[in-house]
């Protein structure tokens, strides 16, 4: 793992230096670990999808340092969109707007709208200051397995694919960012996360904005498609009951502690992957608060290919 550097002065201007080059890093959030390019730079925008093995149209996420860097990147800025971003940034939460002409169409998968989303991870936040563009980021994982939470999970799955890979621990919250789409009327989740529904029905209330109900329409944004997050392992939902496996299978309970449960969802899957297991049980928590996300990546890891 010599490519992982800690996520220090020295670490922070290795990293600025690579993406400088043209080259991917793996870039620490609070949500999950990214794999990140400039995205002035075509080229390193088209190898992310590459080493990924990621279609070429699903869009990537865009990560940038300040919330005025969201005018640059957006033709036009919703006052629903302004309500989420002015609760919500830094954080884990990720606006779909209108694309401005000079955002690159290979982070937007070819779509006229762009993903956008500012960290609260201080690592994340300084690499992409110094840098002085934005950067794109999916998870730093082959395309659809498990996502990385922590820089040594970037660093077996990718390997030599990635010329850093910033350590700055474990990652806060686990679970991916919550997508709204803020391009129509009435905006829409497009991806459940830790901002919850109810977080995001609150806000755009105080506005007197009122959210979409459902999801149509195809893939506009990261984790859309029905199998992602997937171990291995083959995985059985229960729902909220107990289980003994009569075969000795683990047991994964995400509905005792769903915030817990959601932190350390995909480091409990990697090492039941790496301890060989073939079959993994998991009682699914309520469909409420952060029980959205995790039944949302659970279903998705369990969809059959």
């Amino acid at each position: 793992m010599s490519n992982v550097q800690i996520a220090n002065e020295a670490g922070i201007t290795a990293a600025v230096a690579a993406l400088r080059r043209g080259q991917l890093i793996g870039l620490p959030t609070e949500t999950v670990y990214g794999l990140a390019a400039d995205i002035t730079h075509d080229a390193a925008l088209s190898e992310i999808f590459r080493v990924k093995g990621r279609p070429s149209n699903h869009p990537l996420i865009v990560h940038i340092a300040d919330i005025a860097q969201l005018a640059d990147l957006a033709s036009y800025v919703s006052p629903a969109c302004r309500a989420l971003v002015d609760h919500c940034w830094p954080g884990p939460l990720t606006v779909v707007v209108p694309a401005a002409p000079h955002v690159s169409r290979v982070a937007t998968g070819g779509l006229d709208t762009v993903a956008v989303r500012l960290p609260s991870s201080r690592a994340a936040q300084e690499v992409i200051a110094r840098l002085g563009n934005a950067v794109a980021a999916p998870s730093a994982n082959r395309f659809g397995h498990v996502s990385p939470t922590t820089a040594q999970h970037v660093a077996h799955d990718l390997g030599d694919d990635v010329a850093i890979v910033l350590d700055d621990g474990p990652c806060e919250l686990g679970v991916e960012s919550t997508i709204v789409d803020c391009t129509k009327q009435q905006p829409e989740i497009l991806r459940p996360g830790s901002i919850t529904p109810e977080a995001v029905r609150r806000i755009l209330a105080a506005a007197k904005i009122e959210l979409a109900s459902g999801v149509s329409g195809p893939s506009r944004a990261s984790g859309m498609l029905a199998r992602h997050y997937a171990p291995l392992a083959t995985l059985v939902l229960h729902e909220q009951q107990a289980i003994v496996p009569q075969d000795g299978s683990p047991v994964v309970d995400c509905a005792t502690d769903p915030i817990t449960a959601a932190h350390d969802l995909y480091a409990n899957l990697r090492h039941l992957d790496a301890l060989g297991h073939r079959v993994v049980h998991v009682i699914m928590p309520r469909a409420e608060g952060v029980g959205f996300a995790l039944r949302d990546r659970l279903k998705k890891a369990a969809t059959a290919l």
